[in-house]
């Protein structure tokens, strides 16, 4: 089984990304979770949370997150900013760049993002991300950052998930190990929260744009279980919102809890 090492990471992460401490645990119910807890307690900015296998994984909207141990990745990053909550609109959207870009980087093909927190190889989701603020309105603040890949999954693992989903091993000539996979992963999102932290989702705009799987199609949005817009996407403005040309004109909308459907 290819399993995470401690000790790789952190030798590798201490000369390009010293901000990063990672731990890696075995099992927990949720690497966002047990990460979110130990922030409210004062863990320090930087500290990483790596999962075996998780639980209990969360997505948005309360949706599980179904992993495997061994094929699939899953970790938090706690990352404080100076700015409060409501500057960090777009925070998902930088992030899915900043993993697609490491994806990229170790031979995994065309990598797409969904709004707001999708990665997409072709028409199947390859894995998500989970954010969770927490501070005061004018600052400070402090975000976790999750995300989870599958890496490798089965037919076992596939039928669990019970939606179209896919695979780093699909897209890929030879699989990195999940190790290699983290550094990559960490580096690029910790140089994308720093630069978000500095700039907001302004500077990640274009490459977002050019990396989305849905751009153009007609979709309806919903709020819980409730339809609430329908049009064509047209692209995402510089706070991260999903511009939509509809009856209505040209709409903005925050994730929230929104989802959306291709029609």
């Amino acid at each position: 089984m290819d399993l995470l090492e401690p000790d790789v990471l952190a030798a590798q992460l201490k000369r390009t990304s010293p901000e990063l401490c990672v731990e890696v645990v075995d099992e927990c119910p949720s690497t966002n979770a047990v990460l979110a807890e130990r922030a409210a307690a004062g863990a320090p900015h930087g500290a990483v949370l790596a999962c075996e296998h998780q639980s209990s994984g969360r997505g948005r909207r309360g949706n599980s997150w179904v992993s495997a141990a061994g094929g699939s990745l899953a970790f938090s990053v706690l990352w404080r900013f100076p700015r409060g909550a409501g500057a960090l609109a777009g925070l998902s959207l930088a992030v899915a760049v900043g993993a697609a870009r490491a994806l990229e980087q170790l031979g995994t093909r065309d990598v797409r993002v969904k709004w707001p927190n999708d990665l997409y190889c072709g028409e199947r989701k390859l894995g998500g991300i989970l954010i969770e603020v927490s501070g005061n309105v004018s600052g400070p603040s402090a975000a976790v950052v999750g995300v989870g890949l599958n890496v490798r999954l089965d037919a076992r693992m596939r039928e669990r998930i019970g939606r179209p989903a896919t695979d780093i091993a699909s897209h890929s000539d030879a699989v990195p190990s999940r190790t290699a996979l983290l550094v990559a992963l960490l580096e690029s999102v910790a140089a994308v929260l720093a630069q978000f932290s500095r700039e907001g989702f302004a500077p990640f705009q274009e490459e977002w744009l050019r990396r989305h799987a849905w751009q153009g199609r007609r979709v309806a949005l919903s709020q819980a279980d409730r339809r609430v817009a329908e049009g064509r996407i047209v692209g995402v403005a510089e706070d991260g919102a999903l511009m939509l040309s509809s009856a209505k004109g040209i709409e903005r909308f925050h994730s929230g809890e929104l989802s959306l459907k291709a029609l």
